[in-house]
This record gives C-alpha cells, structure tokens and sequence, in this order.
C-alpha cells in the first residue's frame, strides 16, 4: 500500500470511529457527532457529501475500516488511517479518561487538524498484494496455533489429549503447506512481486517465507530513508538515559510482525552474511548483550532490504524520467 504525506492543509476534518455494524462520524464543519451504517451504500453516499480540501480520519480495526476507506478514495477524498495507540495517547494527554465512540471519533479529527502535515495519505492496496498480505497472515496464525498445540502436547498431562492434538497438528501442517505453496505461486505470477522476492532472497539470511512477509506487510520497502525504514519496522532505537544513566537504547513502536519476522532471518545473518556477520561478531566482543546484538543486525538487514529493494527499480524510474 502506497502512502503519501502532504504539507497542503486541509480546511475540515472528519473523524470515523469505526465499529462493525456503524460508524461515529465527527465532522468538524459542524461541530456534531452522527451515525452511518459500515455498508457499502452508505458509506458511497457519506463519502460524496465530503468536500475533496478535507482529511477523513480513522483507525485499524481489524479490517472493517477497509469499506470505509475504499469508499473515500473512490469519491476522491483524502484519508488518514491512524495508528490507534498514537491517537490514544493523544486522547491521554488532554487529561481525558472518558472511552466513548463520540469521544474518539472528535479525538480523530483533532488528531487530523493538529498532526495533518505528517500524516500519510491512505490509497487504495494494489490487490494481488493485498491477497498476499491476507495468504501471509493466515499463515501465520496456522503456525501460532500449531506452536500452542505443540506446547501443549509437551506439557504435563499432555498424553491425555495427544491424539486430538497430534491429529490438529497434523492438519495445520498440511495447511501451513498448501498457504506456503500458494504464497509463492503469488508472487511468481505478478512480475513486480517476483522481482521483489528475487530481491529479498539475494541477502544472505533472507529466504522465501521471510521475504513475502516483507513484501506483504512491508509494501513501503524500497521508498523509505534508513531512519524511516528502521523506524517503520519498530527496531529504531531510542534513548534510554536520565542524569547520570545512560543504559541501553530500546526498541519501541513499529510493526511487531516485521520485528518478528526478521529475528530468525538476523540470527543466519549474523553466523553468515558478509559484512553482518563480523559487525555481530564485534558487538558480542564489545561486551554487548546477545539480544542487542541481535537487534542491531535485524536493524540493517532491513535497511539492507529497502536499499535491494530501491536499487532493483532505479532502473525502471530512471527509463520512465
């Protein structure tokens, strides 16, 4: 999914909090809170009632702002969806401890007015990237729920249910399997998702399930700076230091399912890549903690990644100027 930040100021904000069944919608215009339907017809016809000089604010919601923002973007209008811890602690620093739909859709679009400039623009996601993105997704849960069954086929009292377990296991591999041979099917018949995979798996410690959890819930890859791509993958670090302390920087914010991703990867990294590994091996003789250590080279190999990534489209921007 592409975004765009932009320094025009919009003249209304409109924020959305989003539920299954409704929409509160706050419009600053008027001042007043209402109530639409999350359906298709209504939210076409809430979108064309918006003027094209105002931001549309709204949260992840586990997919059920998708209708509302496809809508927005059909009608033209300019939209933001916003990180919902961000928007909480915003709502925390007024001093208000009130959870109300009404008090988050006003909080959206105050959020928009005073933080418009920074914002991304949401666009509509190219769609063979949005399946990918779902196919990785389930994936990953499949693997979570086999973890938890295999945990408790090894823990005490196990041998009770071990054949309802080993009988669930065994389904979720066959599934793990069949998503995992769809997922490359995927990305070999768009062209540019291929190019970015053969990308990706030229760095040592990259293989095929990690590049196409990059590529799906990293779409920015190859646009960003190696601060932004860093901070977008939550392994920017942040200082830690009071007085005299000075301890460690921490990672915070951030995709957790990058971060995730890119622990095994980095820890190949750091046994065998080029110029990682000895940048590993020099930070554990320097005293540094494993898990730093660790940190810092999942933090250049995804710098690492955008750059490839850059690097293997340059060319195509360079025939197209």
């Amino acid at each position: 999914m592409s975004q765009q930040t932009t320094n025009r100021a919009p003249a209304r904000f409109v924020g959305c909090d989003v539920g299954k069944q409704h929409i509160v919608v706050f419009d600053s215009a008027g001042g007043k809170a209402f109530q639409i339907e999350n359906r298709p017809r209504a939210l076409a016809a809430f979108a064309r009632s918006l003027d094209k000089d105002c931001l549309a604010l709204c949260e992840a919601t586990g997919g059920h702002e998708a209708t509302l923002l496809e809508a927005l973007a059909a009608a033209g209008i300019p939209a933001h969806r916003a990180d919902a811890r961000k928007v909480k602690a915003f709502i925390r620093s007024w001093g208000t401890l009130g959870k109300s739909d009404g008090i988050d859709a006003r909080a959206l679009a105050r959020y928009g007015a005073e933080r418009h400039e920074h914002l991304r623009r949401w666009s509509v996601p190219d769609r063979q990237r949005a399946r990918l993105q779902a196919l990785v997704r389930t994936r990953r849960d499949l693997v979570d729920e086999r973890t938890a069954h295999n945990n408790r086929l090894g823990a005490p009292g196990g041998k009770i249910a071990a054949p309802y377990l080993k009988t669930l296991i065994a389904c979720l591999e066959r599934q793990i399997l069949r998503i995992e041979a769809d997922i490359q099917t995927l990305l070999a018949d768009c062209e540019e998702l291929d190019r970015c995979r053969r990308a990706l798996t030229e760095i040592n410690g990259i293989g095929p399930t990690t590049a196409a959890t990059l590529i799906a819930l990293m779409p920015e890859l190859g646009t960003l700076t190696r601060r932004e791509t860093a901070a977008l993958a939550g392994l920017a670090p942040h200082p830690n230091q009071s007085g005299l302390t000075d301890g460690y920087r921490r990672t915070r914010g951030g995709r957790t399912e990058i971060k995730q991703a890119l622990f095994l990867p980095a820890l190949t990294a750091g046994r065998h890549h080029p110029t990682l590994s000895p940048f590993h091996k020099r930070m554990i003789q320097d005293g540094k903690k494993p898990i730093v250590a660790a940190t810092a080279v999942m933090r250049r190999l995804i710098v690492i990644a955008n750059a490839k990534i850059r690097d293997e489209f340059a060319h195509d921007s360079n025939l197209a100027a």
